[in-house]
């Protein structure tokens, strides 16, 4: 091969006196500028091929030289100036990329035909099968969920199937990787694992049948006591301290660590996991979970927060652990919640005790639903105002961790959108359907598996309507200002209903247009797929356009278009109102943030004084909160 070399008599010579050996020399090559005597204690089995050495390598903190040195290589490929050290057992079947290090090893093999944690089903979302997601490199959050959540479309799903089959074939090898300037060092065993550039695997205890994906700029790190079987991370992620994984796809910018263990589970982009556990879960973009006693199983998540000692049931013990839950986007669990699957959350939705029931909550976002006596109480649009709702729409763009080169999730971090107003105006037209066939001498009603009660029946629909018509008038009045004109849009697909793909938000349309598309043929690689979706979301803004105008027009009779000068400066006028009263509201649950119940606690060898001293310097006050200021700010431009 071009630029290797064999070896001279004088090179063989020098590493026999250090220690080496070789049932057949003529196998090993090498390339300009190898140094024999930077090769000690080493025995080359089968075809072996070294780069230079010369250099040297930065491995925790310090300079070491490029060396190779108390090791077994069989059948390897070594790039230039490598630090490979230290491997008790042996290294065989590596491509190991320049500048690399690999020290401390029991063992790293990888066998015939592996293909490094391609491939591998996991049984995400119901444990009783049906949902199986294949892994593979490159999957996104769009291509696993359409995969597991539309299996009714057979030709679709077929397809799909294909396409990983396809991709899995063409990364099969003999051969694995550690990808130019890696480490791998303090490792029990590793065993048909590819390692990506620049990747840290420091002090793991074993890894089998997987890939960590990385590069420059968004570099991947697998710490302390890991272990993973049957798994892929990918670029700029962390799996740390203690974490076990078996069938797992880790997705971009995700953390994973304090003795975290997940099976059967997919964690999409920027996710959190930390001292819990997880089965049978489909973790959509910013899924966290922080608690040790959290327990996720069976279920659909996306945007996410677990309180600790959130649970769930999926097992009734008649067929099996089959039942499912959804938690749509923006949900959160308080502290020892526990649902009973099969369950669904709607949007942005805060579930709080012990549910003993079934319930499907979807129509009624933005909602508290909590445990009393037993039963489970919902009260519709209470979450719409709270400050914790405003932070996290501001939150979330903000923690996007990735830095890959190519951010393969499609990610909407709208909190308002066609997706969750559609579900608003379900829910107005429900409460109101309700408050009218609700006699006056009833305490509350029942839907869906929740109770109502039926005094926050119109404070619900008052919310609902508020906010829509917020959202609706706020759009136009952007047009407006952008200059973009009232008009449709050039390729806008108009579709009453959205749907959240993994994170991206599209029109329904659009999104069964992408899968007649697959299930024909038409879109047939994993490029292709992406690609589809890609355009998808660069629509956004002009399906939302077409949703908001039809939307508009049916909501007051008025079209849009037709809208005069003076007919947008009373709609200016009363967006004012509206974003100064849900400012209002925000800014009064804030508030509470900073009563005497929050000062609990404070001071504690003082007096009142001194609590609300120590309270300030802790906490800062209430005025000069930067959330507090950043809310006034906005409920003072009203419709600016």
């Amino acid at each position: 091969m071009a630029g290797y070399r064999a070896l001279s008599r004088a090179e063989v010579e020098a590493m026999e006196r250090n220690g080496c050996e070789s049932p057949d020399w003529s196998r090993v090559e090498v390339k300009r500028g190898f140094n024999p005597d930077r090769v000690k204690r080493v025995g080359f089995y089968g075809q072996i091929k070294l780069g230079a050495l010369e250099g040297a390598v930065t491995f925790a903190g310090a300079d070491l030289p490029a060396e190779i040195s108390d090791a077994t290589l069989i059948d390897c490929e070594l790039g230039d100036n490598v630090r490979v050290t230290r491997v008790r057992g042996h290294l065989a079947n590596y491509r190991i990329g320049d500048g690399a290090v690999v020290t401390d090893v029991g063992q790293m093999v990888t066998r015939a035909g592996a293909a490094f944690g391609n491939g591998v089903v996991v049984e995400a979302v119901n444990e009783g099968g049906g949902r199986e997601i294949p892994m593979f490199d490159e999957m996104s959050s769009q291509f696993a969920y359409v995969m597991s959540m539309h299996r009714y479309r057979t030709e679709m799903t077929m397809r799909l199937q294909e396409m990983v089959d396809a991709y899995v074939a063409e990364i099969t090898s003999d051969v694995g990787v550690v990808g130019e300037g890696a480490v791998v060092a303090h490792v029990n065993e590793i065993l048909d694992v590819n390692v990506g550039c620049g990747a840290e695997i420091v002090g793991a205890a074993m890894l089998k049948n997987g890939t960590v994906l990385s590069e420059d700029g968004a570099c991947s790190r697998v710490g302390a006591s890991v272990v993973a079987e049957d798994f892929i991370i990918a670029e700029g992620s962390s799996v740390d301290s203690g974490a076990i994984l078996s069938r797992c796809f880790i997705g971009q910018g995700v953390e994973v660590g304090k003795q975290f263990s997940a099976e059967n589970s997919l964690f999409f982009a920027n996710s959190e996991c930390f001292n819990g556990e997880a089965c049978a879960v489909f973790g959509g973009p910013y899924t966290v979970t922080h608690h040790r006693s959290t327990l996720l199983i069976a279920g659909l998540y996306s945007f996410y927060n677990a309180g600790s000692g959130t649970n769930q049931s999926n097992h009734m013990y008649k067929l099996g652990p089959v039942h499912q839950g959804v938690l749509e986007r923006g949900s959160k669990t308080g502290s020892s919640s526990y649902m009973l699957l099969p369950s669904a959350v709607g949007p942005f939705t805060v579930v709080i005790g012990k549910h003993m029931t079934n319930f499907d909550t979807r129509d009624l976002p933005f909602s508290y639903l909590v445990e009393e006596r037993g039963a489970s109480y919902l009260t519709p649009a209470m979450n719409l105002h709270t400050a914790g709702t405003v932070r996290d729409g501001d939150k979330w763009p903000d923690r996007d961790r990735r830095t890959s080169s190519n951010k393969r999730d499609r990610i909407r971090y709208e909190v308002f959108s066609p997706y969750t107003v559609e579900r608003m105006m379900r829910g107005e037209a429900l409460l109101n359907a309700l408050y009218d066939k609700t006699p006056r001498e009833v305490d509350h009603v029942r839907h869906n598996g929740v109770r109502i009660r039926r005094l926050v029946l119109r404070h619900g629909i008052r919310s609902y309507a508020g906010a829509i018509d917020m959202y609706l008038i706020a759009r136009i009045l952007g047009r407006v200002a952008d200059g973009k004109g009232l008009g449709p849009s050039e390729g806008e697909v108009y579709d009453a209903c959205w749907a959240d793909v993994g994170g991206l938000l599209l029109a329904r349309t659009r999104l069964a247009e992408i899968e007649s598309r697959i299930a024909s043929g038409d879109i047939d690689t994993v490029a292709a797929f992406n690609s589809a979706f890609a355009r998808a979301d660069g629509m956004y803004e002009r399906d939302e356009w077409a949703w908001v105008r039809r939307m508009y027009r049916d909501r007051t009779g008025d079209a849009v278009e037709a809208l005069t000068t003076r007919d947008l400066a009373e709609l200016r006028a009363a967006l004012g109102k509206l974003r100064a009263s849900a400012a209002r509201k925000v800014l009064a649950d804030a508030e509470k943030e900073f009563g005497a119940a929050a000062a609990i606690g404070y001071g504690v060898d003082g007096g009142a004084d001194e609590a609300a001293a120590d309270f300030r310097a802790v906490r800062g006050d209430y005025a000069e909160n930067s959330f507090v200021r950043q809310m006034q700010e906005r409920g003072s431009k009203g419709g600016d």
